[in-house]
């Protein structure tokens, strides 16, 4: 059982001796002047200090300066928050059905307990849609209990005009 290993690694000597046998002093000087010459190469891209990624990237078109609402990607997203935490998703979706038609929804459950964090994400395919959403659920109720909705994404004000 422990010969195998043993033959192992007198082989892996054979082959060292033999690699070592076959540099002569001449290659050895090749070696070094190549090495000498490779340049080291560290960080993203292998640009200089200046260098930054000129790619293109997917934007969300900025109609306005003014403050508002952030649409995403595939909709409006309306945050739900203060929900009973024995609310079940059916719960919410009979709720925000009303407004119109729900796309997604996630509402994320405590691993240890299984019951609702006390929020949820709704999104609607319209702003319309997301809007009523807002101005008629904002203060109702889920199980008893007073919810608050409001935007999920919301575009800051503009910091340098207050600055002056």
């Amino acid at each position: 059982h422990l010969r195998a290993p043993r033959k192992i690694m007198a082989a892996m000597d054979e082959v060292s001796v033999r690699v070592d046998d076959e540099f002569d002093d001449g290659q050895e000087d090749e070696l070094v002047t190549l090495k000498s010459r490779a340049r080291s190469r560290k960080g993203r891209g292998f640009g200089g200090v200046g260098d930054n990624f000129q790619g293109q990237f997917d934007v969300v078109e900025d109609r306005d300066s003014a403050s508002g609402p952030l649409r995403s990607i595939e909709g409006w997203i309306v945050f739900i928050s203060n929900l009973h935490e024995e609310a079940t998703e059916e719960d919410i979706a009979d709720k925000f059905s009303e407004y119109g038609d729900i796309k997604n929804m996630h509402a994320n459950l405590d691993r240890r307990t299984g019951f609702l964090k006390g929020y949820a994400l709704v999104e609607y395919e319209t702003y319309k849609e997301a809007a009523q959403a807002i101005k008629k659920a904002n203060g109702g109720e889920v199980l008893g209990q007073v919810i608050q909705v409001d935007w999920a994404f919301v575009k800051p004000k503009d910091r340098r005009s207050s600055r002056r």
